[in-house]
């Protein structure tokens, strides 16, 4: 019999199930404790999900079974949480719209840590009170290494990212994916271009420094490399969010980090950081990204 225990977050009323089930096995991490980790670090998270469509990751039995990516709302989504219909271009599904959720409160993000939605993945852009997508306000390049390249080389190229861009008058602020790689967020209020953009800044990159970067998706050029994901910037595409756990062997979370720490990195273990690791980081340093929710 599934346990169900009844609680009141914010005046909301929530039924939480399965608190003792183990998601990351490695670590005996619960589901109780996913659900405690993003209460914990919803102050910094919420801003981050404020009016952005929500993807999420599903692991009902833990990382180590079978999930799912969930972008239609559930059926039995509370009438409370906020929802916004929008165009599914492509949907495997064959859906001409679909519902998604938008992630705004606490209790909105804790009904979702009971669906055991582990992954929270939003797109670079928002919407208005209306539901009516707006252009986007941050664009995002993805390091990914091809082994033997780790986290340390994307370090060594997010530098070189960020010299390119504070040339253009840009800034940007570093996070670790929770797994092998990392991004960088730049805030955009430039229009509709950001893809463009990236693109052309990726390519350029390739060409100045072709032993270790590609800008190109196919495997085949990418051991050793660092690839440059500027495809991340399609309007239909998400990411995954700052504070999000991972899916990994241990509860992982995608890290703010400190453009210290890039520059410093000479061992892949620097930038690892579980749960706990991030809720002791934001005590000590705040949300590395607020400049991105203003």
């Amino acid at each position: 019999m599934t346990e169900k225990v009844r609680v009141k977050v914010e005046g909301r009323l929530l039924v939480l199930t399965n608190l003792d089930k183990v998601l990351y096995p490695d670590t005996t991490f619960t589901k109780a404790e996913v659900i405690d980790y993003y209460t914990r670090i919803a102050p910094v998270l919420l801003p981050h999900l404020k009016g952005r469509p929500l993807t999420v990751k599903r692991y009902p039995n833990g990382v180590e079974g079978q999930f799912f990516f969930e972008k239609n709302a559930p059926e039995h989504t509370p009438d409370w949480v906020r929802t916004v219909t929008l165009p599914a271009p492509g949907s495997t599904k064959n859906r001409e719209e679909i519902d998604f959720a938008v992630v705004e409160d606490l209790p909105t993000l804790v009904y979702y840590a009971n669906l055991a939605a582990l992954e929270i993945h939003v797109p670079m852009w928002r919407v208005a009170k209306d539901g009516e997508p707006q252009p986007p306000d941050t664009l995002v390049f993805d390091l990914d290494p091809g082994a033997p390249a780790t986290i340390v080389d994307c370090c060594r190229v997010a530098v070189l990212l960020r010299q390119a861009l504070a040339d253009d008058g840009l800034d940007c602020f570093p996070k670790t994916s929770g797994q092998k790689g990392m991004q960088l967020y730049v805030p955009w209020d430039r229009g509709p271009g950001t893809s463009d953009y990236a693109k052309a800044l990726a390519r350029r990159m390739q060409a100045e420094h072709n032993e270790f970067v590609t800008s190109v998706m196919a495997k085949k050029e990418r051991p050793g490399k660092v690839f440059i994901d500027w495809s991340q910037n399609n309007p239909a595409k998400t990411t995954v969010a700052p504070y999000s756990l991972r899916a990994a062997r241990r509860p992982t979370a995608s890290a703010p980090l400190l453009w210290g720490e890039v520059e410093a990195c000479d061992s892949p273990d620097q930038l690892v950081f579980t749960a706990p690791d991030v809720l002791e980081r934001v005590a000590e340093h705040g949300d590395l990204f607020v400049p991105l929710t203003a």
